[in-house]
Order: C-alpha cells, then sequence, then structure tokens
C-alpha cells in the first residue's frame, strides 16, 4: 500500500494540474486576446507620414490588463489601461496623460476592429458629444486608430485623431 501512494499521488496532480492551470489563468480566453493585434512597439504617423510619435503596448498582471505607453513628439505622454470585463463582455479604456487629460471608453470587438467609445459628455464647441476611438489591425504591422467626435446622435462631427500605427523593426 506505502509503495501506490506515490504513483496515486502522480496520478492525482495529473488530473488536478489542468484544473489548477485554468483557474491560475483567469485571462487566457478567447476575449481577453481580441485587442493582442495592438501589442507590441510601434512609431505613429498621421496619414500623411508627419511621425507624431511612439507607442508602447504590453499585457500586465497575467495578461488580464492591455497597457498604453505613449510618447507624443509634443512631449505629451499617457498611459492607457485596457481590460476585459467579463460581466458585461465589454472592453473598457482609461486614459490618461501628462497634459492632465482622462478618457473613460467601453466597447466591443466587432468587424474586425475594437470600438470604444465614452458616454455621453457636456462640450464646450459641441453641447454634448461622444469620443469614439477605433482601432482597426491592417496587417501584421500596421494598426490603424481613428478617434471621432461624435454629436449626440452619433453623427461624426470631427476626427480629433488618425493615426497609423507602424511596428518597430525587430518587434513580434
Amino acid at each position: 500500500m506505502k509503495a501506490a501512494l506515490p504513483v496515486l499521488s502522480l496520478v492525482l496532480l495529473f488530473y488536478i494540474s489542468p484544473a489548477q492551470a485554468q483557474e491560475d489563468c483567469a485571462c487566457c480566453s478567447v476575449k481577453h486576446s481580441e485587442f493582442d493585434f495592438w501589442l507590441g512597439d510601434w512609431e505613429v504617423f498621421t496619414t500623411e507620414n508627419k511621425k507624431l510619435g511612439e507607442n508602447t503596448i504590453v499585457k500586465l498582471e497575467r495578461d488580464c490588463i492591455v497597457q498604453e505607453h505613449w510618447r507624443g513628439e509634443s512631449g505629451i505622454t499617457g498611459r492607457s489601461f485596457n481590460y476585459f470585463d467579463p460581466s458585461d463582455g465589454t472592453w473598457n479604456q482609461l486614459w490618461l496623460d501628462s497634459g492632465g487629460s482622462s478618457l473613460k471608453l467601453k466597447g466591443r470587438f466587432r468587424d474586425g476592429s475594437m470600438v470604444l467609445q465614452s458616454g455621453l459628455t457636456r462640450g464646450k464647441k459641441i453641447d454634448w458629444y461622444y469620443d469614439r476611438i477605433t482601432y482597426t489591425k491592417i496587417d501584421e504591422n500596421t494598426v490603424s486608430q481613428l478617434w471621432e467626435i461624435l454629436d449626440s446622435n452619433e453623427q461624426r462631427v470631427t476626427v480629433a485623431f488618425h493615426g497609423v500605427y507602424r511596428r518597430k523593426a525587430n518587434n513580434p
């Protein structure tokens, strides 16, 4: 019987480990990887090819957070923290920058793009507006980020930012 205990322990360990591995990886679902196309080190340009800055996107906290670190050519720096919330099936972003700006967005991955939108906000130039940012993978080395300002009827008023991300060399 004593000789069977080590074998039984190994058998139990074999059957318990996959369950524990699943518990240890709370953010390993397909939904949690929808924004992975944005991961990497990037140079960001206008659609006219003027460099706007550099951005590094990484996963943190055992792949539960997608963190952005922006370094603009103008000197502004900022970070966003992005996460998938399984309780309501949405992606959420909190942006904060060195100029004192902040932005809270919520949305979903649909039709090949991550589409995040703010709540209705009172403005200075327009009474009420939404911010909508759409991230679209163009190919393995290119991502488009389109930031639109929408009126209260969700019609585009203007484009606040249109960045073309180009993956830096030697960056998977």
